[in-house]
């Protein structure tokens, strides 16, 4: 079973994936077209202001207002797209199947990487929760989501320490691992794709057009 997760399963939600993101991208350049306002106001200059400062950790007034906040999620987002690129075991799968790999993270890094990644998750859940500005903008969805990327993070952990059964540990997570990415491209997770294009538009625009920031 787990042979077949992490063999071709992995490889059909890669191409579920980036065959997903493709379908995004080359829609919503046909809706933006269509609309015949995002082209225009496109700026490289401004966009890649607006970019730069946001990706900046405290670059924007926003993550300034909220420092606690704003340290959690630059945090999270590091690890969790660092970890499961870097960590030992799945490099080693890769050069399994490849004849080759590259550096990989110490084993205690990965952990805190990967603790990170879990703490975060747990954090948001309960930020949904308790702040009523978030609550009332909160869904089911919203905490499948969350469960979606702690899942693969906390049964790779678990696998990793063996402290509990190994093989079905392994295998749910190497499902769970192929489920999240294949809910990118069509959940909110998908403003990994979307932010770049989405902070380049509002820089642009304010930039160009109004003048003034958007940080």
């Amino acid at each position: 079973m787990f042979e077949f997760i992490s063999g071709p399963l992995v490889w059909i939600a890669f191409a579920g994936l980036f065959g997903g993101l493709a379908y995004r991208l080359v829609t919503m350049a046909a809706l933006a077209r269509r609309e015949r306002v995002v082209y225009p106001t496109l700026s490289a200059r401004y966009g890649a202001r607006s970019l730069l400062h946001w990706l900046i950790p405290f670059g924007g007034r926003k993550t300034r207002l909220h420092p606690f906040y704003t340290l959690v999620s630059y945090a999270f987002h590091v690890c969790l797209l660092l970890t499961p690129l870097f960590v030992t075991g799945h490099v080693l799968l890769f050069e399994q199947s490849w004849g080759f790999g590259w550096w990989t993270l110490p084993d205690a890094v990965g952990d805190w990487m990967t603790l990170v990644v879990i703490v975060s998750c747990l954090f948001f859940a309960l930020r949904r929760l308790l702040r009523a500005e978030v609550r009332n903008v909160t869904y089911l969805s919203d905490f499948l989501l969350v469960g979606a990327v702690l899942v693969p993070f906390a049964t790779g952990f678990i696998a990793h320490h063996q402290w509990l059964p190994y093989e079905p540990i392994l295998i749910i997570h190497g499902l769970s691992g192929v489920l999240a990415l294949l809910l990118i491209p069509w959940t909110r997770l998908v403003h990994l794709l979307w932010f770049a294009f989405t902070r380049a538009f509002m820089g642009s625009e304010f930039g160009a057009v109004r003048h003034a920031r958007d940080w």
